[in-house]
């Protein structure tokens, strides 16, 4: 299936001169959707993970049936001000701003493998410092999946080494 036929272009959304990837239409076609997640569930199959940080707020579109699916804790990665409980903080800076992301601080474990997930990955900031929130737990970065990767932004080169996994580039 090829799920950019199901990616809409929204141009100068959030500011001008940005151009939107929409998953709307992705998520409304309940085939492209379970494609998607098939996707994800076959590719982490027979790694060791101990748990998914999906980031928010569209990786948990794709984190909880892919944590479901693969049996696994879900852990939500969130902007600041979101999460209850004491929590570990990162700040970051994207392509249109700086913001602040938190994970609970019982949430990852000294040791745990984790998974990185999101919908999108561009100058790779947000998952950068999710990465940082997972090591300051005492998690090791397994990897991330995304559905979608910008890849002429060079994302990944904010990853170190993390092994990336996109199903769809532009």
């Amino acid at each position: 299936m090829d799920l950019k036929q199901h990616i809409r272009d929204i141009p100068d959304f959030p500011e001008p001169g940005i151009l939107f990837k929409d998953i709307t239409p992705l998520l409304q076609d309940p085939k492209a959707f379970q494609y998607t997640i098939d996707c994800f569930a076959e590719h982490y199959q027979g790694i060791k993970l101990d748990s998914i940080v999906a980031v928010e707020s569209r990786g948990f579109i794709f984190g909880a049936p892919l944590a479901y699916r693969l049996g696994k804790p879900l852990i939500p990665a969130r902007k600041q001000g979101k999460l209850p409980g004491e929590t570990h903080v990162a700040e970051y800076t994207l392509e249109y701003g700086s913001s602040i992301m938190e994970m609970h601080t019982d949430g990852v474990n000294s040791g745990d493998q984790v998974l990185l997930l999101d919908d999108l990955l561009a100058t790779g900031g947000t998952l950068a410092a999710t990465a940082k929130l997972v090591e300051t737990a005492g998690g090791k970065v397994i990897g991330a999946g995304l559905l979608i990767e910008l890849a002429f932004l060079d994302g990944r080169s904010n990853l170190g080494n993390y092994d990336v996994f996109s199903l769809i580039q532009y």
